[in-house]
């Protein structure tokens, strides 16, 4: 376990970066480069037949298998994996720049919040394709009616306590995974915050929103999400 130190706090801090993976061996340079300098990247590999395996282990990350496909598996097997008092999320596609985590756990850290989430801004035309910022938006207005909180994005980008992720008791392994954390974390009374951070074009294509059936598929498994009855989750007094 690797710790960093917030140089706003001069607090030391162990952070780790799960980086859920199907095939991204052309964006893994990119993203593992990228990295801060004393955080543990976790490589989730969820069936990848491109070699990313062994590319991430070359640059010096953690590779754990999740041969149960779905991102929410791919998530938790790296959240499961983590040994961080931090730990963040971020996809591997080399749309999101890891390095931009660093308020993120800072402010985690600093007891200003219990989760952050970034509010992705594309840097390009074509970053953001209409269909998924559709989704992301629709998806957005039903999470307000659901929990009352007021966020324009559930992107992937995010941070928060490892032992707090765990003891919200996330069940989904497909896409509804990182909106189940944002329900169930609202549920539990947790601050969440947002930080823009620019999006870039993704290396290859989404296995997710590159198609507008992908989309609608992950539309459905977050509306079963949203259905769920609250289950509050006792979080322990913010530090």
């Amino acid at each position: 376990m690797k710790s960093v130190t917030d140089s706003h706090s001069a607090t030391t801090y162990a952070v780790n970066v799960v980086l859920p993976c199907l095939d991204e061996a052309e964006a893994l340079p990119w993203v593992l480069e990228r990295i801060p300098p004393g955080w543990r990247a976790i490589v989730v590999d969820n069936g990848s037949t491109d070699g990313s395996p062994d590319i991430a282990r070359d640059l010096g990350a953690t590779v754990v298998s999740e041969p149960r496909r779905g991102f929410g598996a791919a998530c938790h097997a790296g959240l499961l994996a983590a040994d961080a008092d931090i730990v963040c999320f971020c996809d591997c596609d080399a749309s999101l720049d890891p390095g931009l985590l660093v308020p993120f756990a800072a402010q985690v850290a600093a007891g200003e919040a219990d989760l952050v989430l970034g509010r992705r801004r594309p840097a390009s035309p074509g970053a953001w394709p209409p269909h998924a910022r559709a989704g992301n938006l629709a998806l957005a207005r039903m999470l307000r009616r659901r929990t009352g909180l007021r966020l324009h994005d559930l992107g992937p980008l995010r941070a928060a306590r490892r032992e707090d992720l765990l003891a919200l008791d996330l069940t989904d392994r497909r896409s509804g995974y990182p909106l189940q954390m944002v329900v169930r974390a609202a549920d539990a009374g947790w601050r969440v915050r947002e930080r823009d951070v620019p999006y870039l074009p993704r290396t290859g294509r989404s296995k997710v929103t590159g198609t507008w059936r992908g989309t609608w598929h992950a539309v459905r498994d977050m509306r079963k999400v949203l259905g769920e009855a609250p289950r509050p989750a006792p979080l322990e007094a913010h530090r």
